[in-house]
């Protein structure tokens, strides 16, 4: 191990590596769950989403350590799976087979241009407001389904939206599911979505045994040996559609556009903690094509972009230094799989006929969609370039259900400001390609 991860030469030790792995496996370990609750509402089977998404993050994770030999873990992506459910299948009507396709297409193409060493042009074409605003934009959207899904946000014929009844206990569970998590967050808590999400099944579990209505039940079983691998190789049947659908290609930008640069801006801010204090530099190119093979991985397994996670942070602070980390967290990604019958406990609960509600899972989401949405501090709110442009990204994306429509009309807004402004100079070609493909994206409604 000294030999191959380097040990001694980035400062660090196994017991370290092996904590700090740990660490990262408990910080994002709530994606087992989310990515479940998420994915199942496009029509994928609980069961075998949660072997897809477990086995395509150990994969990722252990090559990303033995080859990139960085401390970064990987999983399915949030945005990405609410983008993959919400615009993909059930606002534009692609099958979950098709869809998955996709998912396949973006990853070999993430995979060419990080092969081309086209990565850092690329990543320096696309503005910064824009990068920061269409990540909190996301967060935003997240947050939107997660209060729906808590039953706090309803249906309102007369003004859209509206508050729901919170005095319902399921909702009332899903509540206190949030204000747990907002505390433990408050007081630093590395893993604290993951046992905000642990704690508020216990007192929902406790709740059901006391006679209280409508909270979560235990399963009959912890273990079960029996995977389900019903998605593995489900891609194929869609790849063989979409190639008749040439308005797919929208649909795959978009995917590639949101994992490639929610990539970049994960492995340099999780890195350059690390080169910052001890001087060693890692491999980007090496961690891109880690995160391409990721998402190649969990297309065929069954579920959608896998990326590297900004959570792979709490790993370095507790000292993780080398591809160790990323295998140890790896490892316990493979070992959850197993662990599929507790899925019973975050299902969805029916409250009423064809009402269903998510009071363990969704306050995960609402507090990610605060994490996400903190990149807003780095956008320059008076430069009305950036605020015009990042603006209409955000409400646009949730007013619309949809984080493609998000994402085109902030760059055709970008592109209008800075023209009409005379900073024609400043838009690079990249960009123009990007007006011209959101023109026609919007053109095809």
């Amino acid at each position: 191990m000294e030999k191959f991860f380097k040990l001694q030469e980035h400062g660090t030790n196994v017991k370290t590596e092996v904590f700090a792995g740990i660490t990262t496996f408990l910080t994002m370990a709530y994606i087992l769950a989310v990515n479940v609750s998420i994915l199942s509402i496009a029509g994928l089977p609980s069961t075998a989403v949660f072997f897809a998404t477990s086995i395509s993050a150990a994969v990722a994770c252990i090559f990303m350590g033995l080859y990139a030999n960085a401390p970064i873990a990987l999983a399915s992506g949030m945005g990405l799976n609410a983008f993959f459910t919400f615009t993909v299948v059930l606002t534009l009507n692609y099958t979950y087979q098709e869809a998955l396709a996709m998912v396949f297409v973006s990853g070999v193409i993430f995979l060419i241009i990080s092969l081309l060493g086209l990565r850092k042009k690329i990543v320096d074409s696309i503005p910064a407001s824009l990068k920061k605003s269409i990540g909190a934009a996301i967060g935003f959207f997240i947050a939107f389904i997660g209060l729906v899904k808590m039953g706090v946000i309803v249906d309102n014929p007369a003004t859209l939206v509206g508050l729901g009844n919170i005095k319902h206990p399921t909702v009332l569970l899903g509540l206190l599911g949030l204000f747990i998590t907002i505390v433990l967050l408050s007081l630093d808590f590395k893993a604290g979505v993951f046992i905000g999400i642990l704690l508020t099944a216990v007192i929902g579990v406790v709740l059901g045994m006391l006679g209280v209505s409508n909270m979560p039940q235990l399963p009959t079983r912890i273990v079960d040996a029996n995977i389900d691998t019903s998605l593995v190789g489900a891609f194929i049947q869609g790849l063989k559609s979409i190639v008749t659908k040439p308005e797919s290609i929208v649909v795959i930008f978009t995917m590639l556009f949101v994992d490639f640069f929610d990539t970049a801006g994960t492995l340099i801010a999780v890195t350059d903690k690390i080169e910052q204090h001890s001087g060693k530099d890692y491999n980007m190119d090496k961690m891109f094509y880690s995160d391409a093979i990721g998402t190649i991985t969990g297309s065929v397994l069954g579920t959608s972009n896998v990326t590297s996670y900004i959570e792979s942070g709490s790993g370095v602070a507790a000292g993780g230094r080398t591809g160790l980390t990323a295998v140890v967290t790896g490892v316990l990604f493979l070992l959850a799989t197993f662990f599929a019958p507790l899925l019973q406990i975050v299902s969805s609960i029916m409250v009423a006929d064809g009402v269903f509600l998510d009071p363990i899972v969704a306050p995960a989401l609402v507090v990610v969609g605060i994490l996400m949405a903190t990149q807003l501090s780095s956008v320059d709110w008076h430069d009305f370039t950036a605020a015009s442009s990042g603006f209409v990204t955000i409400i646009v994306m949730i007013l619309t259900y949809s984080i493609a429509n998000g994402i085109a009309a902030g760059f055709i807004v970008y592109v209008i400001t800075k023209v009409v402004k005379k900073e024609i100079k400043e838009i690079k070609p990249a960009i123009w390609i990007l007006f011209v493909i959101f023109i026609l994206h919007f053109s095809a409604f």
